[in-house]
């Protein structure tokens, strides 16, 4: 099966401080791949790399027809945590979540609430986000990428800020979700996490990505 997403021998740079060099990766259609390194060895770079929102300064970054459509700078197909989401406040999760879905009209209530419900959270409490826990506020990030049948999940550090039953729901949720078919790649700095989820597992560190498995 052809990779959905592939990069090609890429180079990034930073005023001229070196990040990524020659990094080569495939990513298959209904598995999960793990990228492992060191703070600040660029996993959140190859995100942002396959998103669009940066470029590279040499080599290539392939994503699949399915997943972008001609013209798209940003895939369509993708559903992102990069870096710690943003959210409005003033507003309960539900109201947050109900708002980006109107950006692409994709889904409704009734997608937005399961999707909640899927990651351990209350559609119907009042709770506004401002007053949500760290773990709470993850799992939200978490219902986003997925509640519009995203076929793409890149979820740099899910697990961050999860008490241990919230880490079993979610290990649960993403194998639930490449059981239906979307491919995840996610980073963890627990190797427990790798070991029971990923198929595939990379190392990045001095620039450069090896196969782990």
């Amino acid at each position: 099966m052809p990779a959905v997403v592939e990069l090609r021998n890429v180079d990034k740079s930073f005023k001229g401080l070196e990040v990524l060099r020659g990094v080569d990766l495939e990513i298959h259609q209904g598995k999960i791949h793990g990228i492992q390194g060191p703070n600040g060895s660029g996993k959140s770079v190859i995100f942002k790399l396959i998103c669009g929102f940066l470029t590279p300064d040499s080599g290539e970054v392939l994503v699949h027809d399915s997943l972008k459509r001609p013209g798209d700078t940003f895939p369509t197909g993708f559903g992102v945590i990069i870096d710690r989401p943003g959210f409005l406040g003033g507003s309960t999760g539900l109201d947050n979540l109900l708002e980006l879905a109107k950006i692409q009209g994709r889904v409704g209530r009734d997608e937005v609430v399961a999707a909640m419900e899927r990651v351990g959270l209350q559609p119907g409490a009042r709770q506004k986000v401002r007053n949500y826990s760290l773990g709470m506020k993850q799992k939200l990030a978490l219902a986003q990428a997925f509640m519009e049948g995203q076929q793409a999940l890149l979820l740099d550090e899910p697990f961050n800020a999860l008490d241990r039953s919230s880490v079993e729901i979610v290990r649960q949720l993403l194998m639930e979700l490449r059981a239906e078919g979307r491919t995840i790649v996610l980073t963890s700095h627990n190797q427990a996490d790798i070991d029971a989820l990923c198929d595939h597992v990379w190392l990045l560190d001095d620039h450069a990505l090896e196969p782990v498995r």
